[in-house]
């Protein structure tokens, strides 16, 4: 029997690299992204894209438009990630409402599996020194901090809910912690911040960890889950923690630069923290640290992905490859674009002279 994958979130960094393994494998992937999304030029070719909104019915019957021969394997990836900690109606139209319609779709097209990518913020945080698991179950939400955690574990107790009252529905659940990664066209957190260390603009640190996957090491523990996971089981997919103070020594040698960045302590950046939010009152503008992004930083990010080793074979490569790769990719995309802007530089130069 013939096998298609159905993608949401097919333009970003995870979607991305999610249908350029399948295409690799020789896989049939159909994208689900939104009208005009500029980030859709990433998607590799052999992808058939489908436009939509998670959010219309119609667009996502089009998304479906599968035979009824093939088994069918849904990867649900797409969601509105936000630092901002109020809540939002679009951000809780998308990630929760969106997540329901996409459960309603594979039960209705009586898909094979659903892999719904949540997020590491959605599971209630530990104690500092203990590694944390899987739940099997997210609510109620009050321990969580941030609208976002909010979300994906509104989304991701839907989906557990359906498994358990739809005997035919399988589906699981993979919890990513932060992504990274090369061919970050989007630039994402991790991306923007070792571009801002290559430059020496960043001349301080806080202290803090820093826990994030490979990006290619979770598309293709994703793809693992479509087949081995269990149903109703939750998968965490991290990396190993690392200091601030570490990742700056990584980024160091990847790059081979010898910057050196203080790091402020804990008790100092809370006072940044509260005299930035102060200075944002009278300059109206967004403080370059929140509360929340402090939180972010010193908050407990070990996390424990045995289980999705055993089940899936999930492996994950150092950060300190994954941070080589990072800044080989960043270094080519800046000579790019600086090759391109001598290309446009040359030919307003020609322009000029025939002018003249």
């Amino acid at each position: 029997m013939s096998e298609v994958y159905i993608l949401t979130g097919a333009a970003g960094l995870l979607g991305s690299n999610i249908s350029r393994e399948l295409v690799s494998e020789g896989k049939e992937v159909r994208a689900f992204v939104l009208p005009n999304d500029p980030a859709a030029k990433h998607i590799p070719e052999g992808v058939k894209i489908i436009e939509g909104d998670l959010l219309n019915k119609e667009s996502l019957e089009k998304l479906f438009d599968v035979p009824e021969d093939c088994d069918l394997y849904v990867i649900h990836s797409a969601s509105i990630v936000t630092l901002n900690p109020e809540p939002s109606k679009i951000v809780h139209a998308v990630n929760v409402d969106g997540t329901q319609n996409m459960i309603d779709m594979c039960i209705e097209h009586k898909a094979k599996k659903m892999v719904y990518v949540s997020s590491t913020s959605a599971i209630p945080e530990l104690p500092l020194g203990q590694k944390i698991v899987e739940v099997d179950h997210f609510l109620p939400t009050d321990s969580l901090v941030g609208y976002y955690a909010v979300t994906k574990a509104e989304a991701s107790q839907l989906v557990l809910d359906a498994v358990e009252k739809n005997p035919e529905f399988d589906a699981s659940i993979v919890h990513p912690s932060g992504i990274c990664g090369p061919n970050d066209y989007a630039f994402g957190p991790v991306a923007s911040l070792v571009q801002e260390y290559m430059h020496g603009d960043m001349k301080i640190g806080l202290e803090g960890t820093f826990n994030s996957v490979d990006v290619r090491d979770l598309a293709n523990g994703v793809i693992a889950c479509c087949k081995k996971g269990r149903r109703g089981q939750c998968y965490i997919m991290s990396n190993e923690l690392v200091t601030m103070r570490e990742l700056f020594d990584i980024i160091n040698e990847a790059a081979g630069l010898d910057i050196k960045t203080s790091i402020i302590p804990k008790s100092v950046s809370k006072l940044v923290v509260k005299l930035l939010a102060l200075q944002s009152k009278f300059t109206k503008k967004e403080p370059l640290l929140t509360e929340f992004g402090l939180y972010n930083l010193i908050r407990n990010n070990d996390y424990d992905c045995s289980m999705a080793k055993k089940d899936l074979g999930f492996t994950c490569r150092p950060f300190s490859e994954t941070m080589k790769d990072e800044v080989a990719w960043l270094r080519e995309v800046e000579r790019e674009e600086a090759l391109a802007k001598e290309n446009v530089d040359s030919i307003d130069k020609k322009n000029v002279k025939k002018a003249m």
